[in-house]
Order: C-alpha cells, then sequence, then structure tokens
C-alpha cells in the first residue's frame, strides 16, 4: 500500500527547503551528475531512516528530479519525499526524539526543531547535512488530530541545487 503526500504539503516543504539553492550564485554550483545525485538522495534517505528505527511501512518510490526556481536552464535538484507508516504514533514520537539527537551525531546541522504552519501543528525537524549538500524536512503526523488518515512520519530529502549539460 502506497500512502500519498497532499500537493500543499509538497509545496510547503519545497519552500521549506529553499535554503539549498536561495541565495547562491548560479556560478557556484556544482555540475553533478543526474543518476549520481538521485544515488546520494537515496543514500541520505536511507541513512535517515536508520536513525529513525521503525520498523513500519514505508512508501515507495524513489528521488525526482526538478528544475531550481530562479536559475536558467540546467539548474536542477533531486527531492524524495517518503514516509513510514503502520506504527502506533507513541512509537513515532520516540523516533522523532531519535532524530533530535541522532541527526547531529550523523552530520546534520538542526535549523528548525518545533511545530509546523499546519492547523494541526505537527511536530517538524529541518536540517541541512554536512557541507549542505542536502536538506531535510520531517514531520509526525498524529492520527488523533487528523482522524481518518494514519499516523505517519513524513521525511522530504532534498540536494542543493547543481547544474548538468542538457543532453544535444
Amino acid at each position: 500500500m502506497t500512502k500519498r503526500i497532499p500537493q500543499a504539503i509538497l509545496a510547503a516543504l519545497a519552500c521549506a527547503l529553499m535554503a539549498g539553492c536561495s541565495g547562491m550564485n548560479e556560478n557556484n554550483l556544482k555540475f553533478r551528475d543526474i543518476e549520481q545525485v538521485k544515488g546520494d538522495v537515496r543514500k541520505a534517505s536511507s541513512e535517515l531512516l536508520g536513525i529513525i528505527g521503525l520498523k513500519g511501512k514505508a512508501t515507495e518510490g524513489g528521488p525526482l528530479i526538478a528544475p531550481c526556481s530562479n536559475y536558467p536552464e540546467g539548474v536542477y535538484r533531486a527531492s524524495h519525499p517518503w514516509s513510514v507508516y503502520g506504527i502506533p504514533v507513541e512509537e513515532m514520537e520516540k523516533a522523532m526524539d531519535r532524530l533530535r539527537t541522532g541527526l547531529p551525531k550523523n552530520g546534520w546541522k538542526i535549523v528548525k526543531d518545533g511545530k509546523d504552519r499546519s492547523p494541526s501543528k505537527s511536530p517538524q525537524i529541518v536540517a541541512n547535512s554536512k557541507g549542505d549538500e542536502f536538506s531535510v524536512d520531517i514531520r509526525l503526523h498524529d492520527e488523533r488530530k487528523y482522524g481518518s488518515d494514519p499516523s505517519l512520519i513524513e521525511v522530504t530529502v532534498e540536494s542543493a541545487c547543481f547544474k548538468t549539460k542538457q543532453p544535444d
């Protein structure tokens, strides 16, 4: 069973994670191979799943490539949205606590730890990797606040913007 992440949440995540691209000069962007970036984002997601440490169900799918806004053609970022669900919310709360200690131990700098702007004020952790190659936005959606939707930890890993050569 695959859970979908609502489009409004994805739009909010994109805005929250823009720090990886905003304010950067195009000349400072690295040239990267798209498949290599996708692999690096998968690796970061796997590391985060390990820190979360839950044995629930996870959504399937892999990193997606999209243009970086405010840049000319040929500048992209990889984004990997996924979630873990099918676990009691109390275990998910413990997983969020593990992230608070585990992220810094694994080279991530937490830049936000609080509530998101949604009506339910979901717990949210936003962090940047060492070297700012990746950003992650992690939220706990509690079924006790949503009613019929199951609890889940929603994770979106995004790469920094990068340049690639356009196919001829």
